[in-house]
């Protein structure tokens, strides 16, 4: 739950990784389950009514995805995670690293491309961040207990109040997204629902 009303004026969306590769069922991951579990999350509509709404505040929404850079080993090896990414899945300017449709960036809202799991590593986001004033960040998309949960964890080891929309993430299957709201963001960021975090300018 959210432990105090938002300033808007000081609040950003973070949308990361919702991208076909991940999400859409015929993804290169849509065997995983994340394709079944982003359906039970609702995952789509809850990001469309989030981004409506951030859109509304003219509140900054910052978009940021994974990408494997195709010409050489650029992601690593040296954790499971990225040798699960590439050659052909999440390849730069592929359909797969494209965004899920609906979920498009608009004129004004950046797009950060990295290749580690936290939104913050290897990009500008933290910088973006402090120019506009932000002192909370709003935290939606893929995989909870991946690159959502690193983002806000490192949101919350740069200074800012991390918030994360439960049921605007969605991860590999309901037991995974569960560890990482039950368990690993315990003490680390607060919790809302999109209706919930949407109602705030009513």
């Amino acid at each position: 739950m959210q432990t105090a009303p938002l300033d808007l004026t000081k609040t950003a969306l973070v949308l990361v990784d919702l991208q076909n590769d991940n999400v859409h069922s015929d993804g290169a991951f849509a065997s995983s389950g994340s394709a079944g579990h982003a359906v039970e999350q609702e995952l789509v509509p809850h990001v469309k009514q989030l981004l409506d709404w951030a859109r509304r505040q003219s509140m900054p929404i910052i978009h940021n995805r994974i990408v494997f850079y195709p010409g050489g080993d650029f992601g690593g090896s040296n954790a499971p995670i990225f040798r699960m990414i590439g050659p052909e899945s999440l390849k730069l300017g592929s359909w797969g690293a494209d965004a899920l449709e609906g979920l498009e960036a608009v004129e004004g809202e950046p797009v950060l491309l990295r290749n580690r799991m936290s939104g913050f590593n290897g990009t500008g986001l933290d910088l973006l961040l402090r120019n506009l004033g932000v002192t909370t960040v709003v935290v939606a998309g893929v995989w909870t207990n991946m690159a959502v949960e690193h983002t806000l964890r490192d949101a919350a080891d740069h200074g800012y109040r991390p918030i994360i929309v439960t049921d605007a993430t969605s991860s590999i299957n309901a037991d995974w997204h569960g560890a990482a709201l039950t368990y690993a963001l315990t003490n680390i960021a607060e919790f809302t629902t999109t209706d919930e975090l949407t109602g705030a300018d009513a």
